[in-house]
């Protein structure tokens, strides 16, 4: 006699919980963190075992290589642990306060918003400190790990006096991070590492297939950290939004990541790009004496533009970073790119207009000068 479907699934069930805890934690240990969150909402007992820290622990070391360092560990553990680490930084930032008519409503610098207002104060400066962020780094190639650093504080941010609050935020990883890692050599990408192999730069400049593969495999993942509030999220866009090849010289590249971030109350455009950039430098080519096709990271920096482009300084960069961990966050990779080209968009448009209103003027003032020197010949004469 055939068993009908309720008999079936009381049997699977019956089946499953005579299973030991032990068999099914070492099941839910392979899974990947997007797999793990759906099993722990399938029944009571993967529920209740995917809470294992040691679970997600075993998650973010595959996916950021960077936190297998004990002081990582330490650091994760003292801001919630490894389930909520993976909650908050796995789902990337999207702004939605960009929107196609913020250029219109964009506040003009400085009629509405005086030096002070512009370059902030330091009545919020009470609860940050820059030595409070940590940047955790991790750089893959086709799921590779090319390159994990982990940077503490932000560098030459010492004393609300200092240079650092008034000029713009920059921070370069490859030139700090060294300093206190362990592994400070070159990373290097090679054939061996899946490059396809280049006979000559003068090749590659007709059909790119070097920089093609190299968009196509490169990924990123800049984690900011802040101890004192115990929270941290991702700033990178994880594949790049764009970039250039051969710059400045014929053998550069140069990949663009980033996220849109909220500004709101702190700068008059409400928000501000986060620009990672990262630099390859083409080292040898198959051409060269026999040797591999080999790519050199000389570049991997973070920096904060306002909607005209202009580099926020180091004062209001804190308060945005601030910002930027708390605020909304999607494992939708599609509306993460949308939020980015959205901003790309709206910034294009307002330098636009400002051309346009810019060239109006140019041409009210050529014919004020020629109105004026008509009237001028006009009473010599």
């Amino acid at each position: 006699m055939s068993r009908g479907p309720m008999a079936m699934s009381v049997a699977l069930v019956d089946s499953m919980a005579s299973l030991s805890s032990d068999l099914f934690y070492d099941i839910l240990r392979r899974l990947d963190g997007p797999t793990l969150a759906s099993a722990a909402c399938t029944c009571a007992a993967f529920c209740s075992i995917s809470k294992e820290e040691r679970l997600w622990e075993n998650v973010c070391s595959s996916m950021w290589p960077s936190t297998n360092r004990e002081d990582v560990k330490s650091l994760i553990s003292s801001i919630g642990g490894f389930r909520k680490f993976y909650a908050d930084c796995f789902p990337l930032i999207v702004n939605k306060e960009v929107s196609e008519n913020q250029g219109n409503n964009y506040p003009e610098y400085p009629e509405e918003w005086s030096e002070a207002e512009y370059y902030g104060d330091m009545d919020g400066f009470d609860s940050i400190s820059p030595s409070d962020f940590v940047s955790i780094v991790d750089i893959r190639y086709k799921d590779k790990t090319i390159c994990s650093k982990v940077l503490w504080g932000i560098p030459n941010a010492n004393g609300f006096d200092g240079w650092f609050y008034n000029c713009p935020f920059r921070i370069d990883l490859l030139t700090y991070a060294a300093r206190d890692d362990e592994n400070d050599g070159e990373v290097t990408l090679s054939v061996s590492d899946g490059l396809p192999p280049v006979a000559s730069m003068e090749r590659e400049r007709k059909d790119g297939k070097l920089w093609r593969e190299l968009c196509d495999g490169i990924r990123l993942s800049w984690i900011v950290v802040n101890r004192k509030i115990k929270q941290a999220a991702n700033l990178a866009s994880w594949s790049p939004l764009g970039g250039q090849r051969h710059w400045p010289t014929d053998k550069d590249f140069v990949l663009r990541f980033g996220s849109v971030l909220p500004a709101k109350d702190i700068l008059p455009c409400k928000v501000v790009e986060c620009i990672l950039r990262m630099k390859f430098r083409v080292i040898h080519t198959e051409g060269e004496e026999g040797t591999h096709t080999t790519l050199k990271l000389t570049e991997l920096s973070m920096q904060l533009e306002d909607m005209e482009g202009a580099h926020v300084n180091g004062r209001n960069s804190l308060l945005i970073l601030k910002e930027a961990l708390s605020c909304h966050r999607s494992k939708n990779y599609s509306e993460v790119l949308e939020s980015c080209h959205l901003y790309s968009k709206v910034q294009s448009e307002l330098k636009e207009e400002k051309i346009r209103n810019e060239s109006r003027l140019d041409r009210l003032c050529i014919l004020s000068g020629i109105a004026a020197f008509l009237m001028f010949w006009y009473y010599m004469l």
